[in-house]
């Protein structure tokens, strides 16, 4: 009905929460709409799917990885997923609204000053490395997928040839002006590496106006790319070419790296107070802080069908689709247990894998007492009622290397969780989703 009433009106009510508006814009797939959640009068932007045409073209995998990236990058300088719902022909993705349009076009006016086109780039990195971090590569960073909020701070979107790897990628995507090299090349590639040379074209272009690598003829323009063939105007200043040239270095092996990008002479000036690198301790009393915070809000969340669908199977739309699972950064499973057996597992797993515990009645942080790779893996768990019999675990990567996270999950914390999960009537094990 909620259906019906969108496809016949320009303002509808859907799903009971959001008052659908005007046409924002429109794709082969999708089309965006402006949206007002009735319960907070916060404005969203509503892209709305349709499932048929994307089912038709084989797109089912690209709109849930897409969903997947976008619920695990949640970071100021990334447009926000809010949930996703469904009826019986469409997906409705609700996200932020952003409303200061594409940095390109602010480009296309001509080219910024080094100042200006320095915090777009610093908002840009950090956002980048965030996603690094969660095992996240973009693959398509361009000027045209980065939005300007309001107050003009920059916003990185469009996940739809992001993806999930540890390893070398072979699929060649992207634009053809800010892609890599070695994605040209085709003999796999690094996806970071492949994001930083993308940052280098788009820092190039906000300083310049115009492209690195340039020509009438594609093939013309993929060996100037090949062999990092490009020059620098004038009027660049000493840091900002040096940097440029390390970050188009055609070589993957030696182009430099976000850390280093980070230490530059060119990045660190003027650093706004919200992009200024943390110490690991700082960062480690930060998310202590928020435990605490959320600790004291509230006992176990009661929780109605819609919201554990949200949080649940119906948020990676896996059953949309197919019964393959993807690895994500966090687990759920339903439990009978009381949340003091639920925290009691979970620290009998943490003493054993020497990792220090932080716990309220429905909380538990565990965090582990040796430095990883990307800092101290961190995982929380959080208990939610569903009904007097009945809970929900939520367990997620709060920080630490997302390798290490999913190594951990699968070797030690599903295997000691099996015991506690629910099981039907019927005897069958619930699995407990990947």
């Amino acid at each position: 009905m909620a259906e019906q009433r969108y496809e016949d009106s320009h303002s509808a009510i859907l799903h009971g929460k959001y008052e659908l508006g005007r046409l924002l814009g429109h794709g082969t797939f999708a089309k965006v709409y402006h949206a007002r959640n009735l319960h907070t009068g916060k404005s969203v932007a509503i892209k709305v799917i349709s499932k048929e045409k994307v089912i038709k073209v084989g797109m089912m995998e690209q709109i849930k990885r897409e969903i997947s990236v976008m619920n695990m990058v949640k970071h100021p300088n990334i447009v926000e997923l809010y949930e996703v719902m469904a009826s019986k022909s469409k997906i409705y993705i609700a996200m932020e609204l952003v409303r200061g349009g594409e940095l390109f076009k602010k480009v296309a006016r001509g080219r910024l000053k080094e100042d200006v086109a320095r915090v777009y780039f610093q908002q840009l990195i950090s956002a980048v490395d965030f996603c690094h971090s969660r095992g996240v590569y973009h693959r398509d960073l361009k000027p045209e997928n980065l939005l300007l909020d309001e107050d003009g701070n920059l916003k990185v979107t469009d996940f739809g040839l992001s993806t999930f790897s540890d390893g070398l990628l072979h699929t060649t995507c992207g634009t053809p002006a800010y892609v890599s090299p070695e994605i040209i090349s085709k003999k796999g590639y690094d996806g970071a590496k492949s994001d930083i040379w993308s940052c280098g074209v788009i820092l190039y272009v906000l300083l310049a106006g115009f492209l690195p690598f340039q020509d009438d003829n594609l093939i013309s323009m993929y060996k100037k790319i090949y062999r990092g063939d490009f020059r620098c105007p004038r009027w660049f200043s000493p840091e900002a070419r040096r940097l440029i040239i390390k970050l188009l270095d055609p070589n993957p092996n030696t182009r430099i790296t976000i850390s280093k990008i980070m230490d530059s002479s060119f990045f660190k000036k003027s650093i706004p107070r919200s992009l200024r690198t943390k110490t690991g301790e700082e960062f480690e009393e930060k998310c202590d802080d928020n435990f605490e915070k959320l600790s004291k809000q509230n006992q176990p969340a009661t929780m109605n069908a819609f919201h554990l669908i949200s949080l649940s199977e119906g948020f990676d739309l896996s059953p949309l689709f197919s019964e393959k699972r993807e690895e994500k950064e966090e687990m759920r499973f339903a439990t009978a247990r009381p949340a003091s057996s639920v925290i009691s597992k979970l620290e009998e797993v943490a003493r054993a894998e020497r990792f220090n515990v932080k716990k309220s009645d429905t909380m538990v942080r565990l965090q582990r007492q040796e430095f990883g790779r990307k800092g101290r893996l961190a995982i929380a768990a959080e208990i939610y009622a569903m009904t007097p019999s009945l809970a929900l675990v939520e367990v997620k990567k709060d920080n630490g290397d997302t390798l290490e996270y999913n190594q951990f999950c699968s070797k030690e914390l599903r295997p000691a969780l099996k015991d506690i999960a629910w099981k039907s009537p019927s005897d069958n094990p619930t699995r407990i989703n990947p």
